[in-house]
């Protein structure tokens, strides 16, 4: 039987189907979801707490130092003093800070545990010697100041803060070493009382927005402790009926309580200051009137460069210069939260909790009061405002939280990687022996290495 052409079997050839991979379908992305996504992952990475802290804290403190530049040179010129007399105090207090920030920073967690004692113990022991008649000195009403020596203050409230953030996160972590925190009163004693130490001792210069901020970490680091519910209401009950009287007894805090929301000015000139910084506020428009360009800080606008810098950088940079620093400092409470939230050491928990409550608080309650939204309190911006008193200890607990956000162990295995991104050149010891061709320890050559030979 005669076979068909081209094939040695005298058979058909067979025939053989070819099967194509199917057309993938594109569906057109959402921009807005790609760009969520983008995000979240950039979120999730181990150092995004780390560099939040680190970046944001140190935009906050350098735009600081630029507002403080210019919104003090009217109020210097008015006490016969160079223009840039309060900016180079705040610069110094800077450089001070950062090598405080940077040794706490370098510091071990066991070190910051060590330093909790003798800090509350200094805090308490300068906040005693300011009603020390002849030691203390009073500023606008409020007697919590030292003088050091020639033009430099010392305000030993602002240290009994980080005093009671690392003291009473070293407590709370011992005793939940120790499984006492389920009763109530372990939880109570001693961080209450000794709260109240403290703030009995503000509260006798009549330092009560100071106090506020030290209510406020008092309360944050019950929370983070696990305080029931009750337990919880019943001290914020306590705290509330002693901070009603505080003010009822008080006219100048009444006063202040009668300026929220004002708009105008009553005719005997009550309110000056929050009707001057919201005028401050209205003035900038959106990209505001000009760097140094401020009319209110010319007199018209108390503490200008102080309680109310916030208002004189919404009228020279705008909305967008104050939603900037809104972003900030939103930036660094994320970011203090997710430090706090992801670690296992109680201490750390405690300690970066406390700090972010203590950062926020003081951030909400300053802008707030520019706002016209809160008392004004007399408390100022964290890492913006003028004051070296409360840059130091602040700039400190920045490093604490770097410290921290660097200890998580995914942002150690991620800084390792990092490492030297050139490593050492590799070649043979032998005479004559030909020496191997330089190679670059990168990250990307350790990631093929550690592939098998049969991967792509």
């Amino acid at each position: 039987m005669p076979g068909s052409p081209g094939s040695r079997t005298g058979r058909p050839p067979a025939q053989r189907t070819v099967q194509r991979p199917a057309a993938r379908r594109t569906t057109p992305e959402n921009p807005v979801l790609r760009l969520y996504t983008r995000l979240q992952r950039a979120w999730d990475r181990p150092l995004t707490a780390y560099y939040l802290i680190a970046g944001g804290s140190a935009l906050i403190t350098v735009l600081g130092l630029v507002m403080v530049y210019s919104a003090s040179q009217i109020t210097a010129l008015q006490l016969s003093l160079p223009g840039s007399y309060f900016f180079r105090k705040q610069f110094l207090a800077a450089a001070i800070g950062a090598a405080l920030l940077l040794a706490a920073m370098r510091m071990p967690v066991k070190l910051h545990r060590a330093l909790a004692y003798p800090i509350l113990a200094g805090a308490v022991f300068l906040m005693a010697l300011v009603q020390v008649p002849g030691i203390g000195m009073s500023v606008n009403g409020n007697q919590n100041w030292i003088s050091v020596g020639g033009p430099f203050q010392l305000q030993p409230s602002e240290f009994g803060k980080l005093a009671l953030v690392l003291w009473g996160a070293d407590l709370l972590a011992r005793k939940q070493d120790k499984r006492l925190l389920t009763q109530w009163k372990h939880m109570l004693v001693p961080l209450v009382p000794v709260a109240f130490l403290l703030l009995g001792l503000i509260m006798l210069g009549g330092d009560m927005g100071t106090a506020i901020i030290l209510t406020a970490i008092a309360f944050g680091l019950l929370w983070l402790a696990g305080a029931p519910t009750r337990m919880f209401a019943g001290v914020l009950s306590v705290a509330g009926l002693l901070g009603v009287i505080l003010i009822q007894t008080n006219p100048n805090r009444l006063d202040r309580f009668a300026c929220i929301g004002a708009t105008e000015m009553s005719p005997e000139g009550d309110c000056w200051q929050a009707v001057h910084g919201i005028y401050a506020l209205a003035s900038g428009g959106l990209f505001g009137s000009g760097l140094g360009a401020s009319v209110e800080k010319w007199g018209q606008l108390p503490e200008a460069h102080t309680d109310f810098i916030f208002a004189v950088t919404g009228e020279e940079l705008g909305l967008a210069g104050t939603l900037s620093v809104l972003a900030l400092f939103a930036a660094l409470g994320y970011a203090g939260i997710r430090v706090a939230g992801r670690t296992e050491d109680p201490f750390v928990r405690y300690a970066a909790g406390g700090v972010t409550t203590w950062i926020t608080a003081q951030a909400v309650i300053n802008i707030g009061a520019v706002l016209g939204l809160l008392p004004i309190a007399g408390v100022p911006l964290p890492l913006f405002s003028y004051g070296g008193s409360a840059l130091l200890p602040t700039m400190f607990a920045i490093g604490l939280l770097i410290a921290f956000a660097r200890d998580e162990p995914a942002a150690r295995a991620a800084l390792a990687m990092r490492q030297p991104r050139f490593g050492r050149k590799r070649g043979t010891g032998g005479t004559g022996s030909k020496r191997r061709p330089r190679s670059w320890n990168t990250m990307r050559r350790r990631a093929s290495a550690a592939r098998s030979s049969g991967e792509r």
